[in-house]
């Protein structure tokens, strides 16, 4: 119990040091974590039955030769595709934005520094070690963010890609 204790002082202190933006930079994260998890349960959980689904009504139908089986075929990829992509260009989107939050917290410690020296000067370097904290923390946490999200996004996307291409070698028309 006490170092569980121990641990989330230390993350207050951390997130304390790193100012405002690094909170964003958390809950950014949980959200990146979240999303790359129902993606890694959909895969494990769901996408067999939706692949089966798909391919059992494609195999349902007699005439696949016709213009309307290959409209209905690509109606079936298009719905199947909806569920293997999902959520995979918002994990993408919250990888390309962890840099930028960390951009914004370099810029309001800089603002920090800034406020320190306009107020105090510049002999007092503790007051700004606050400010040039706020400034560094952030950025790299905002990087760490991205770095450890972009392997998962890449393996998301390239992984849902496959699928819809392993589904539309299935559904052969004849």
């Amino acid at each position: 119990m006490t170092e569980l204790l121990e641990a989330y002082r230390a993350i207050q202190t951390f997130l304390g040091q790193g100012g405002w933006v690094l909170n964003w930079i958390l809950i950014l994260t949980f959200a990146l974590w979240v999303l790359i998890a129902e993606r890694a349960a959909y895969y494990l959980f769901s996408h067999r039955k939706v692949f089966n689904d798909a391919v059992a009504k494609w195999e349902a139908r007699p005439d696949k030769r016709s213009w309307h089986a290959a409209q209905y075929r690509t109606m079936l990829i298009s719905q199947a595709k909806q569920h293997i992509e999902a959520n995979v260009a918002l994990i993408k989107t919250l990888v390309a934005m962890a840099p930028l939050f960390g951009l914004l917290g370099t810029v309001t410690g800089m603002v920090a520094v800034f406020e320190v020296m306009k107020v105090l000067g510049t002999g007092n370097a503790r007051a700004m070690a606050s400010g040039v904290s706020q400034a560094t923390i952030p950025t790299m946490a905002g990087m760490v963010v991205a770095i450890s999200g972009l392997y998962f996004s890449f393996a998301l996307k390239r992984k849902a890609d496959r699928e819809v291409e392993r589904l539309s070698d299935t559904l052969v028309q004849e």
